[in-house]
């Protein structure tokens, strides 16, 4: 009797696709964990059949060699652990700064490639489909190759005179009294505009739905812009002056030299994929049916105002997922800068691996960088997502 009650439960425990959906992966997930396992002991005994250390301890040892570029300054006497760090920040700083700049190009592509008038289309068309259809890495090389061809320092072109400079080694631009890059500035006074901007944008709704009154909106919308620079000059120090970059020998001293591999890098990586955004955003614009232009425009709504509360909305539910791709796709790419020389992660690591001789613990740790920023990326961009997509029945 107890074997036939057993039999019962043992059927009905099976027989339930749920339970056995479990099982089956559970097994699956124990028998990859074994290979695992399995090959990383045979890997580690390996190593050590021929002398080879494994481990992290190696972080710890200079380094031997310097890195002539980068936010944070390392020399040779600097261990591993500061040197990947420092191609880390490299990495990040040239990908948040063409991200930025592929966001822009491709917002006025998109909206370009919409525009009644054929000249403007046209150009953003041709724009696609040549930077689209060639290499990525070609165009790094191109953009390095004409930069180095520039002048030297004693013949250097000068746009704004006495304030920047265009040479063979870089662009030298003007600082604020503190040290603090003009790049570094306009990032900030970029984030403080948004910030105000759309702070701005919720005050004037508010007053609308409460008033009925849309006027007012350029003395709010100049008064975020106000706010944002005055933000950005408070949070900077209260700066007064610029220092210049002066020819002293064969160089420029003071301000703040840009090298070329930088804005190689830059060029490749923002010109190419502000490409695919455009396009993007052009599909994103499109997506927006007739009948609701047509709604928006029975109402006494200003083709401001319908961009804003009606077709950009429903447009980014269809914007953000592919944007978020070409994001991830923009920090991975950046290790292309070894192409050019420019010290990012996957350039350090490289020279790391041939110096330390740990070549398997580099590699895994660029990796787990990459996958790490990707995903936060990837977070951030579907909480974004969460915010801004309509909320459907």
């Amino acid at each position: 009797m107890a074997l036939l009650f057993t039999s019962h439960w043992a059927a009905m425990f099976w027989n339930d696709a749920k339970i056995r959906g479990l099982i089956y992966q559970a097994t699956v997930l124990v028998l990859v964990l074994l290979a695992l396992a399995y090959f990383a002991l045979n890997a580690q005994q390996a190593l050590q059949e021929r002398g080879i250390t494994t481990g992290l301890a190696f972080l710890g040892q200079q380094s031997g060699f310097a890195i002539g570029e980068g936010a944070i300054t390392h020399d040779a006497s600097d261990t591993y652990f500061h040197a990947l760090l420092t191609g880390a920040i490299n990495t990040l700083t040239v990908s948040i700064a063409s991200i930025v700049g592929a966001t822009m190009i491709g917002l006025l592509l998109g909206i370009a490639r919409l525009s009644a008038n054929k000249l403007l289309s046209g150009f953003a068309l041709i724009y696609v489909e040549l930077f689209r259809n060639t290499p990525q890495l070609l165009q790094m090389v191109m953009w390095y190759l004409l930069l180095t061809q520039l002048p030297g320092p004693r013949d250097a072109l000068s746009p704004i005179a006495g304030h920047l400079y265009l040479t063979n080694r870089g662009i030298n631009i003007p600082v604020l009294e503190n040290g603090t890059s003009l790049f570094t500035a306009f990032l900030l006074a970029l984030v403080l505009v948004v910030i105000c901007v759309t702070t701005a944008f919720r005050l004037m709704d508010r007053r609308l739905r409460n008033t009925g009154k849309a006027n007012g909106r350029f003395a709010a919308l100049a008064g975020a812009g106000i706010a944002a620079l005055l933000g950005t000059w408070l949070l900077l120090g209260t700066p007064t002056t610029l220092v210049s970059p002066t020819l002293q020998g064969f160089k420029y001293r003071g301000g703040q030299t840009i090298s070329p591999e930088f804005i190689a890098l830059f060029f490749g990586l923002s010109l190419y994929i502000g490409a695919f955004i455009g396009e993007i955003v052009r599909a994103g614009l499109q997506s927006v049916s007739r009948g609701q232009l047509e709604a928006a425009d029975s109402i006494p709504l200003s083709r401001y105002d319908r961009f804003r509360l009606i077709v950009l909305p429903q447009a980014l539910r269809v914007m953000v997922p592919p944007a978020t791709a070409q994001y991830v796709s923009l920090l991975k790419n950046s290790a292309l800068g070894v192409a050019v020389g420019y010290p990012e992660l996957f350039n350090v690591t490289n020279t790391t691996t041939t110096l330390s001789g740990q070549a398997l613990e580099c590699v895994l740790l660029m990796a787990v960088f990459y996958l790490s920023i990707a995903l936060t990326i990837s977070a951030l961009m579907n909480l974004y997502n969460r915010r801004v997509q309509i909320k459907e029945r």
